[in-house]
C-alpha cells in the first residue's frame, strides 16, 4: 500500500488559479445553457415544433446547440429578458401607485376624528365643528385632509352667520 500523498503545498499556486478559472468557466456555461432553455420556453414568437428543435438541439448537442442558439437568437434573447424586466417593473410601479393612491383619501372617520382633536384643542368652536361635521357625513367635505380647512365663521355686518353650503 503505497499510496501518495498529496499535501497543500505539492499543489502549485498557478494550478490552484488554473482550477479556479475551470470552475467558474463550468457555472457560467450553465448559467447560459439554463438561460438559453428558458428562453426557448419563453418566446411566444415560435411555434411548438420549433421550440422542440431548439430543445432537442441544446440537449443533445449543448455546446453546439447553445452556440448556434446565441448566434441565431441572441439578439431576441436580449430584448425578451428587457420586455420582461421592463413589465415586472410597470407592474411594480403599478401596484406601487395603487397602494400609495388607496391611503391618499382619507375617509370620513379619519376627517371627523381630526375634527374633534381640533375642537379639543379649542381651536375651533362647538357651532364650527358641527358645521363641518354635517359637511364631512354628507360627502362634501374637506378633500386635503388637513382638518383646518373649515367653513368661513365670521359673520357680515348684518350679524348672521354666514353659511357655507
Amino acid at each position: 500500500m503505497s499510496a501518495q500523498t498529496y499535501l497543500a503545498y505539492d499543489y502549485p499556486l498557478l494550478s490552484a488559479f488554473w482550477t479556479l478559472l475551470w470552475f467558474f468557466l463550468w457555472i457560467m456555461w450553465f448559467i447560459l445553457l439554463f438561460r438559453v432553455v428558458v428562453d426557448i420556453f419563453r418566446d411566444d414568437g415560435q411555434g411548438g415544433w420549433a421550440k422542440a428543435g431548439w430543445l432537442a438541439l441544446v440537449i443533445l448537442l449543448p455546446f453546439l446547440g447553445v452556440f448556434i442558439y446565441v448566434v441565431a437568437r441572441g439578439k431576441d434573447m436580449g430584448r425578451r429578458e428587457t420586455a420582461l424586466a421592463r413589465e415586472q417593473q410597470e407592474a411594480f410601479d403599478r401596484y406601487i401607485r395603487e397602494t400609495a393612491g388607496a391611503k391618499a383619501a382619507p375617509s370620513s372617520v379619519d376627517e371627523l376624528a381630526k375634527l374633534s382633536e381640533i375642537r379639543a384643542r379649542g381651536d375651533i368652536t362647538d357651532e364650527e365643528f358641527r358645521r363641518v361635521k354635517e359637511l364631512v357625513l354628507s360627502g362634501h367635505g374637506p378633500a386635503g385632509g388637513s382638518g383646518t380647512s373649515t367653513p368661513s365663521s365670521g359673520t357680515p355686518s348684518s350679524g348672521t352667520p354666514t353659511s357655507s353650503h
